[in-house]
């Protein structure tokens, strides 16, 4: 299929999806992505500014990514919207993708976001769906848990990563990481953009201009009359 082979390529673009420069702003939403449905890109309920992420546990660039991405949304208190998007020519990311969604969902979140870390760290050190289910059975144990035989028995965890990946599709995601910030009024591509400006270590300057643009829009705001 033309999709499959056009993800394999991505292992390679990927590496490379984030070393540009940028301009550390809030733009708003800019010309050079590739982006289809965009109704998705929208801030979590509560908040006015979100970051989006697109990634693969395999991915290099989402490793290096990962790190920046947690401390940028701890300091600046703006939640992060993970989505899964394993690419098909990375043989166990489907796979560790389902392990976190069960931790996520049956253990505990927090939990599951440590064991992304842990998985992120360890790349290297992964090269088989065998050496993946090995690392987990061990980061499960030393955790306190007991790692089932059948992880996702009815297929559920399975379904949520392809709904994932499918939402992916629709947005038209290209690169892994594709990270976004969104407010209510727009968004910009921090990683990810076609052409475009790629660089996660300017991710705290763009929440930061996204917060700003904010409470602008906020402070400029008619009053209301009843």
């Amino acid at each position: 299929m033309r999709i499959r082979s056009l993800l394999a390529s991505f292992t390679l673009v990927s590496a490379f999806a984030c070393g540009r420069s940028m301009q550390a702003q809030f733009a708003g939403t800019g010309p050079r992505d590739s982006f289809r449905d965009t109704s998705i890109l929208r801030p979590k309920a509560g908040s006015k500014v979100s970051v989006i992420v697109f990634e693969d546990l395999g991915c290099p660039a989402c490793a290096r990514a990962h790190p920046l991405e947690i401390e940028a949304t701890q300091k600046y208190h703006v939640p992060l919207i993970r989505y899964d998007f394993p690419i098909p020519a990375h043989i166990w990311t489907f796979d560790g993708a389902v392990f976190a969604r069960y931790l996520q969902d049956k253990v505990n979140p927090a939990l599951a976001n440590e064991y992304r870390s842990a998985v992120f760290a360890s790349q290297t050190s992964i090269a088989s769906k065998d050496d993946l289910r090995s690392f987990t059975m061990h980061w499960m144990q030393q955790h306190g848990q007991q790692m089932p035989f059948v992880i996702d028995p009815s297929g559920e965890l399975a379904a949520k990563v392809k709904a994932d990946f499918n939402l992916g599709m629709r947005l038209n995601v290209m690169f892994t990481p594709t990270v976004v910030v969104v407010t209510a009024n727009g968004y910009q591509v921090v990683c990810g953009a076609k052409d475009g400006p790629s660089d996660a270590t300017q991710l705290a300057a763009v929440i930061q201009g996204a917060i700003a643009q904010t409470k602008s829009v906020s402070s400029t705001a008619p009053a209301h009359r009843p």
